[in-house]
């Protein structure tokens, strides 16, 4: 569950890290007021669950509350990746002497937390590691023992050469570890930590991941879910117990089971085409899932050819062609689709297709270039 950046910077204020004030605003009278009350400059920022906010002019600077009204005005028309912006975040400028980041996030191989750190902040960390590897360092925390203040300290230093610089930033890491961990987090970050010309050590920012499977014993965290910021497909895919995931290709998948997922996304860029989607089925034979995938899937106008990629155990094809037959009843496709059925009650599945004259195929990698070729003209490789 994403949470928006002035949530995530209620919860790093609760544990002790130094973040300058802000408030949120719905409309470009509440964003003036705001702005009179901390005076001077401010940032206007869009507060939506989708990246590059400031690319898309969701971040801005203002220098007067009309300034602030007008600028508000203009970012809450936005749609940041299909996203309508309804709020946003105005917090007084701060002047900056330099920028770094810090981040933690849970790796599946060492199962532990990982810290991240970096003198190179205000960019992307994944542009830092690809060309300059060498200005990124991580760590490793010991679940048993949490962030020790040595471990702390040498991060710091890594970070900073002033010892009081470095002490503070030590501090606020094992303040943002705590947070972290009470939050149920699998992704926690501040980029930038900043200092300023005075010599303190300032969180600019913030963003956090919650991990779903931590929000039944967290009802405070989930309280904040913003379902009108997230993408609407996403909002009906969880309330049908569907596991989905919206990508930017033309190539709608529905899949059961994770890996199979992952294998089918992966032979859809193999053969020159690009993923719509991860949507898992699986876990049972209902076919209101299906019927439910297909709606959310033909909901993407960017989807040009649908592939079902079913491999039958607990998922029943039977079950699965009932649901493609009931779905396409309901609402006829505009689309293509292509069928891959094998596994559990293949030979009924099949046959109840082809009373309702459609065709499964069995192979994957035909049925893979099949779709791939009808969403880009037969341009499948």
């Amino acid at each position: 569950m994403n949470i928006h950046e002035y949530q995530a910077k209620d919860i790093f204020r609760k544990f002790g890290i130094p973040i300058p004030p802000g408030e949120v605003a719905r409309t470009p009278e509440e964003a003036e007021a705001i702005a009179r009350k901390f005076g001077g400059t401010v940032v206007v920022k869009a507060q939506v669950h989708a990246g590059g906010r400031g690319k898309a002019g969701g971040v801005k600077l203002a220098k007067t509350p009309e300034e602030v009204k007008s600028t508000a005005a203009q970012i809450l028309k936005l749609r940041i990746k299909d996203i309508p912006v309804e709020k946003v975040l105005v917090t007084p400028a701060a002047d900056i002497a330099s920028e770094a980041y810090v981040g933690i996030i849970v790796d599946r191989v060492s199962k532990k937390a990982v810290f991240m750190v970096s003198p190179a902040g205000g960019i992307d960390i994944e542009e830092v590691a690809e060309k300059t590897p060498e200005k990124i360092v991580r760590h490793p925390v010991d679940p048993r023992y949490g962030l020790q203040s040595y471990e702390a300290m040498n991060l710091a230093f890594f970070l900073y050469k002033d010892v009081k610089q470095a002490r503070a930033a030590a501090k606020i890491l094992q303040q943002l570890y705590a947070a972290f961990m009470a939050s149920g987090a699998s992704l926690a970050e501040i980029n930038p930590l900043v200092t300023t010309p005075e010599g303190e050590v300032v969180a600019l920012d913030a963003k956090m991941v919650i991990d779903d499977n931590e929000l039944d014993r967290l009802p405070d965290i989930e309280a904040l879910r913003d379902e009108s910021a997230e993408a609407p497909s996403e909002v009906l895919a969880r309330k049908a117990n569907l596991t989905f995931i919206k990508l930017d290709g033309n190539v709608g998948c529905v899949v059961n089971g994770a890996g199979l997922a992952m294998a089918t996304m992966d032979l859809v860029k193999y053969y020159g085409g690009d993923p719509a989607n991860f949507l898992d089925i699986g876990g049972s034979s209902n076919p209101e899932k299906v019927v439910n995938a297909l709606r959310i899937i033909t909901s993407d106008p960017n989807v040009k050819a649908i592939l079902f990629n079913i491999f039958g155990g607990i998922t029943r094809t039977d079950d699965v062609a009932n649901g493609i037959v009931t779905a396409i009843n309901e609402n006829p496709l505009k689309v293509p689709l292509v069928i891959r059925l094998t596994g559990t009650n293949d030979e009924i599945a099949v046959k109840i297709l082809k009373e309702n004259g459609l065709a499964a195929m069995t192979d994957m990698d035909e049925a893979v270039q099949k779709a791939v070729s009808l969403a880009t003209g037969g341009k499948a490789t």
